[in-house]
């Protein structure tokens, strides 16, 4: 066959076969059997090996790859996925379109809902309509790159369906793994003798989380399109209802469960009737979402730390299942709270196999008078955590056979770490009881290093789960100081750690002493203090021995600091080895620059709104945002009336056209560090 002639035909069969994956996969109608898809399918694989230069990445013979992967790479998010703020009751959904009306000043509102899946957040990339990258959502700001496997997918397209695609869109969504495919992979375990998946929402994780690509295709995955991220060169849409047309139009699968629906009404009924189908649909559910239909609303409504007022997810009440509490554990977290446990006889409750239940703390156990021995109900509190209800008493063994004394006593606290051996105390007038062990308590140790570590923490790459368990295990790291005292040839040692990962995690390492108050203050670990305290704790002192000194009095003066917030951090610094780990990291070199105390309140930018968007070329997204914040301004995720600074770098997408359209002052990371260095003139 000639070469034009072979490059006609490969592209015709590129789209015979997207479309019938597209048929097959996405509207479960196929036009074919399998035996002509395959014929298709070889006939394009000659083809590529006749002539090699019409083997393209979006071929359809390219879903899987070769070899596999050495370890997953990350990918920064243009614009972060948020999570959503979650209702449980009729009233918070009433609560929820209130506050939606009054914020729009309309008195009916339309809603675009559908079924909130059990499953993983994707954001899949398309540029000039080519898939070009897909990553988990991470934390939210930066995800793994799975882009091999979700090539994988069939349902996915690897073209968008279009003659005219944006020249880069984001497009969000879910993959999850549909209940018959989960019950087929859990067969063929149990066949090859493997561990069993526990429910779809796992089998559906550790499937795409394999490094091998050939893995993942042969496990069956779904993936539904919800929504946009960034998106340059596309179409506007004046409601989400418009956009999930348009994703559908592109051949992207999106729930045809969804639909538009008005007022807390609508939403109650659609919750109410998706409810009574949820048993039978063929995929796990944990909920319903509720999105503000018109567009030109949720930019009014905006955001709300990493939610967005313009939706919420509805949550369905937690099933509950009955079983024996066979132990009952305490359990010491990063803050030194003593947890009791009950360790349970399995039980399959909310499609996962439950074997430990949280009792939360001393207080609920009396109050419940859970007992070793106890039939109980438990519960997947919000379908994630375990949780005893309540016990059924009537079930209660006795010591005779006559209903007598009980057989087990009640349940008594320890006054002892069982870690460390120190000695606990309990809060006045709160519930939680707590080790008084510290940084020296091990089990408190190794989270507090962890966090202490965590990208917006210290941001020491490289600092995991497993090497921060061998570092405290063989006593090499005690307090967060010792990281910085860690030479490369003991850390060379450890297992897994070849000499080239040790001089990287040192080099990490070395890196994080250049660091920010915020940040180190939120890396201390202090209870109810998360980085927007931080922030405002640094904004207010200026450095940190000013915080350390304050008393109750004066952190009460800090914005959104209250008498529990401003008792943690006193207590904090009351325990002298805390004060004595922050001189030794001090001394270890790590500084940041001084802020003068509010001088954020009384700088030229203090409450001006900044928006970033594409790649600045000597700072990252995350630093940029610091500085701004660092002299009073705020960071939103969207353009809107109210913005007053685009930062646009390179790639800037649909955000930096936005700002032109609203004639927003634009500026590039230069402008950007002018306008800082104008505030400290």
């Amino acid at each position: 066959m000639p070469a034009l002639d072979a490059q006609a035909r490969a592209a015709e069969l590129h789209a015979a076969l997207e479309h019938h994956n597209y048929r097959y996969y996405v509207l479960d109608a196929p036009e074919i059997s399998d035996n002509e898809y395959d014929g298709l399918f070889r006939e394009l694989q000659a083809l590529e090996a006749q002539y090699p230069a019409l083997l393209t990445p979006d071929s359809p013979t390219q879903r899987v790859g070769g070899k596999p992967l050495a370890a997953f790479g990350s990918i920064t998010h243009r614009t972060p996925m948020l999570s959503l703020n979650n209702a449980f009751s009729d009233e918070d959904i009433a609560a929820f379109d209130k506050r939606v009306r009054d914020a729009v000043g309309h008195d009916e509102i339309a809603y675009e809902v559908g079924p909130k899946f059990d499953g993983l957040a994707i954001s899949l990339t398309y540029v000039d309509g080519v898939l070009k990258q897909a990553a988990t959502r991470g934390d939210g700001y930066t995800g793994e790159d799975v882009t091999a496997n979700i090539r994988t997918i069939r349902s996915i397209p690897l073209m968008l369906a279009t003659d005219a695609p944006p020249a880069m869109v984001e497009i969000r969504g879910e993959v999850l793994m549909q209940k018959a495919d989960f019950e087929r992979l859990n067969r063929d375990q149990e066949a090859r003798g493997d561990k069993l998946f526990a429910n779809p929402r796992n089998a559906a994780a550790g499937s795409l989380r394999q490094l091998d690509s050939r893995i993942t295709a042969s496990r069956r995955l779904t993936f539904f399109a919800y929504n946009l991220g960034e998106m340059d060169g596309g179409p506007t849409f004046a409601t989400q209802t418009a956009m999930m047309d348009w994703l559908q139009a592109l051949h992207l699968p999106v729930c045809e469960l969804r639909r538009t629906v008005t007022g807390p009404d609508g939403l109650l009924g659609y919750y109410r009737e998706i409810g009574t189908r949820r048993a039978g649909l063929p995929f796990d559910i944990d909920g319903v979402v509720y999105k503000v239909d018109r567009s030109d609303y949720q930019t009014t409504l905006g955001f709300v730390s990493r939610a967005p007022r313009f939706a919420i997810a509805h949550k369905y009440p937690a099933e509950e299942a009955t079983t024996t509490v066979e132990a009952i554990d305490i359990q010491v977290g990063r803050t030194g709270a003593l947890t009791p446990v009950a360790r349970l006889k399995p039980v399959f409750v909310g499609g996962v196999t439950v074997t430990n239940a949280t009792l939360h703390n001393e207080d609920e156990v009396l109050r419940k008078d859970v007992r070793v021995g106890d039939t109980v109900v438990v519960r997947r509190a919000g379908d994630v955590i375990p949780e005893v209800v309540r016990v059924l008493l009537e079930h209660r063994p006795s010591k005779d056979l006559f209903g007598g004394e009980p057989l087990h006593d009640p349940f008594v606290m320890l006054t002892a770490c069982p870690v460390c051996g120190s000695h606990v105390v309990k809060e006045e007038g709160g519930a939680v009881t707590r080790c008084s062990g510290g940084l020296f308590c091990s089990a408190q140790r190794k989270q507090a290093l962890l966090h202490f570590a965590q990208r917006r923490a210290m941001d020491i790459e490289g600092l995991g789960d497993k090497l921060v368990d061998q570092l405290v295990d063989i006593g090499l790291v005690r307090t967060p100081a010792d990281l910085y005292k860690i030479g490369l040839l003991k850390l060379a040692e450890l297992e897994r750690m070849a000499e080239k990962s040790a001089a990287n995690l040192l080099a990490a390492i070395d890196k994080s002493r250049q660091t920010s108050l915020p940040r180190f203050i939120y890396a201390l670990g202090i209870r109810n203090v998360g980085e927007a305290t931080a922030k405002d704790l640094a904004r207010h002192f200026g450095d940190i021995d000013a915080l350390i000194k304050a008393n109750v009095d004066q952190l009460l003066q800090v914005p959104d600091v209250g008498p529990v917030v401003a008792q943690s951090i006193r207590d904090f610094f009351d325990e002298p080895h805390n004060v004595e780990v922050v001189e030794q990291l001090r001394a270890a070199g790590v500084s940041w620059p001084v802020m003068a105390a509010q001088a954020a309140a009384t700088s030229p930018l203090a409450g001006k709104v900044f928006v970033l968007t594409g790649t600045l070329p000597n700072m990252s997204r995350d630093e940029a945002k610091e500085k701004i914040e660092a002299v009073g301004g705020k960071v939103s995720g969207s353009v809107s009336k109210k913005t007053d600074y685009v930062v646009a770098g390179a790639d800037a997408g649909s955000k930096l056209s936005k700002a032109q359209e609203l004639g927003v002052n634009v500026v590039d990371e230069e402008g950007l560090l002018e306008l800082l260095n104008m505030t400290n003139n």
